[in-house]
């Protein structure tokens, strides 16, 4: 069998990166492009590697001639690759070369796992693609497939608005052609099609012309869930060295901190509500988008309007924010010079915003003993009720009576997991009687399942503080996605209600479920939408559960011992919903016991 490379792009996409270098040439966990190409097929004892070359083809021909000096490559240049595509590569590399055995036809910018290559090699079919059934973040042509064989070919310029990909399949752009095949029906109408119509468009075209007339049945061999990546741009980059660096995932998420959307694993670190929302208002969101996106969002005080009607309380007294970290800066800033006592251990914006504040304990629970004794010498009290990473909970009317006793301290409560306590919070409280005293950080992602959105806010009865917070606050601070959400969430309290219910009850499950595994010491009680779990001390090396669980399992959970210093291992464990969370005990028990 030979093999052909089509390498002659300039790879415009993947620029920067390109302008000096080959795109063939980049590194994924350190090894080229090109080599991990090359080496699969090496493995697979084929050596007779045709390389269509182009951009910055001296500089590829030389690395593959020091790489593999005992590998006779046969180089195809295509001179005019600035202004042509890959069907005038391929013709050229089929009229340059004789084709006197079968053709496994490649792609260079992909990447790729033996077992791929297994699949199509092994196939009983002389002419075959592979394909891999479409996700999201994948994108070039794709196909349908019955019975196995490719019925159509659907380049990317004919995917409109409202197409379906939801029974399509993505090509890898990794075909196997049988010699006749190659020499007469796809050659000739290839030859014809790339010298007297267009040479700047996809070989795919003339697949898809083949199919369509009924010439030839290209079968389909469906990946079932081998790894690949296609490498189109940078941010391919990063996903790519995830799926194939294992030992570095954890790593690459930590600096991520965020964007997963591209990343291959369970999510098992940031926290939402996995109930919601609900698939009516995804409906709703999707049939608006378009006219989302081309118009700006209202002003400041119509958005504090709209979340007021959500949270149930007066407009003057709440100020939506882009995302309840917005708070955090303003604040530092109206604390400044004051003395602070948080919990220990808490959310970490809090003690890195405030690094000379003061701490009370809150080993998974909370004294409001301790908290008077220690807050005599302070001007501000921060609860986060339930608090995170522990799950402790404090009645909201104790924090009230608290506030209500201490009228020369502020009190600052973050209420984002209230919902899961089964309570309405403090709030309503506020409304019956205003303190001045007490503030309100609320981050909305939490409860309603939509970080991406960045929701959150403040609530205060304190009118200087609100106009010190709105005078900070820029115009447009939220996106016309996050305000429609906000309006269609008041026709959705039902089915939000019942995804409390939902996670509560999970949850309850969930840590039923952990405390039957042996390695686990306890499983501390939770009135947020996350657990913590505390190992016992025979585990060794448990500084390597979020790593071995990431590279073994493609699960995230996130190791928060160093909150505590007590020398013990704990993790917080999201509760997703029951089977991941079945999941999850499986593997952290194989874990665990390895």
């Amino acid at each position: 069998m030979k093999a052909i490379i089509l390498a002659a792009g300039y790879g415009r996409r993947m620029r920067p990166l390109t302008e000096k270098c080959h795109k063939t040439l980049l590194k994924i966990g350190g090894t080229t492009i090109i080599e991990r190409i090359v080496d699969s097929l090496l493995a697979q004892s084929i050596a007779d590697i045709i390389i269509v070359t182009g951009y910055q083809a001296e500089e590829l021909k030389a690395f593959l001639r020091c790489r593999y000096r005992d590998i006779p490559f046969t180089f195809v240049h295509n001179e005019q690759y600035a202004t042509t595509n890959n069907i005038h590569s391929l013709n050229l590399a089929i009229s340059s070369v004789p084709i006197d055995d079968d053709i496994l036809l490649i792609e260079s910018d992909l990447i790729y796992e033996n077992a791929v290559l297994d699949r199509i090699l092994a196939s009983e079919h002389r002419n075959a693609a592979l394909v891999d059934r479409y996700r999201g973040g994948m994108d070039g042509t794709v196909v349908t497939v019955e019975d196995g064989i490719i019925t159509s070919i659907i380049p990317p310029h004919l995917q409109k608005g409202d197409f379906d990909f939801s029974n399509k399949y993505k090509t890898l752009n990794i075909y196997r052609f049988s010699k006749d095949f190659c020499k007469d029906t796809f050659f000739k109408l290839l030859s014809f099609y790339s010298g007297a119509i267009d040479n700047n468009c996809y070989y795919e075209l003339i697949l898809g012309i083949l199919i369509y007339l009924q010439r030839e049945n290209i079968y389909a061999e469906i990946l079932d869930g081998e790894r690949w990546s296609e490498l189109d741009d940078p941010n391919d980059l990063r996903v790519t060295e995830f799926i194939f660096s294992e030992q570095s995932r954890a790593e690459l998420l930590t600096r991520s901190f965020g964007g997963y959307w591209n990343y291959p694993f369970l999510d098992f670190s940031f926290v939402r509500n996995m109930y919601f929302p609900s698939g009516a208002m995804l409906a709703e969101i999707r049939t608006s988008l378009p006219d989302l996106l081309v118009n700006y969002g209202s002003s400041q005080e119509i958005l504090n309007e709209k979340c007021a009607f959500f949270v149930g309380c007066a407009a003057k007294n709440i100020i939506l924010l882009n995302g309840a970290a917005q708070a955090f800066p303003l604040l530092a800033e109206y604390f400044c010079n004051r003395q602070i006592l948080v919990p220990d251990p808490t959310f970490g914006e809090f003690t890195r915003l405030f690094p000379g504040c003061r701490f009370y304990s809150d080993l998974f629970g909370i004294s409001l003993d301790e908290i008077r004794k220690r807050s005599s010498e302070c001007d501000v009290v921060v609860f986060v009720n339930p608090n995170n990473p522990t799950g402790s909970y404090i009645p909201p009317e104790e924090i009230a009576f608290f506030a209500q006793q201490n009228p020369e301290k502020i009190v600052l409560v973050d209420e984002s997991f209230i919902e899961f306590a089964a309570h309405p919070g403090i709030i309503s409280l506020l409304e019956e009687s205003p303190l001045a005293n007490v503030i309100v950080l609320k981050s909305l992602s939490k409860v309603l399942g939509v970080p991406g959105l960045r929701l959150g806010f403040l609530y205060s009865c304190n009118r200087d503080f609100n106009e010190f917070a709105m005078r900070r606050i820029p115009v447009w601070n939220s996106n016309s996605i996050a305000e429609f959400f906000l309006e269609i969430v008041l026709k959705h309290r039902d089915s939000l209600a019942v995804s409390i219910s939902s996670t509560i009850r999970d949850r309850e499950e969930f840590a039923a479920m952990l405390s039957e595994i042996p390695c686990i010491q306890r499983v501390i009680p939770s009135r947020a939408n996350f657990l913590v779990i505390e190992l016992t001390t025979t585990v060794s090396n448990p500084e390597m559960i979020v790593p071995d669980l990431l590279a073994k399992k493609s699960i995230l959970v996130k190791d928060v011992s160093g909150r505590f210093g007590n020398g013990k291992h704990y993790f917080r464990l999201a509760v997703r919903l029951p089977g991941e969370n079945r999941r999850l005990v499986q593997c952290l028990q194989e874990i665990l016991q390895s």
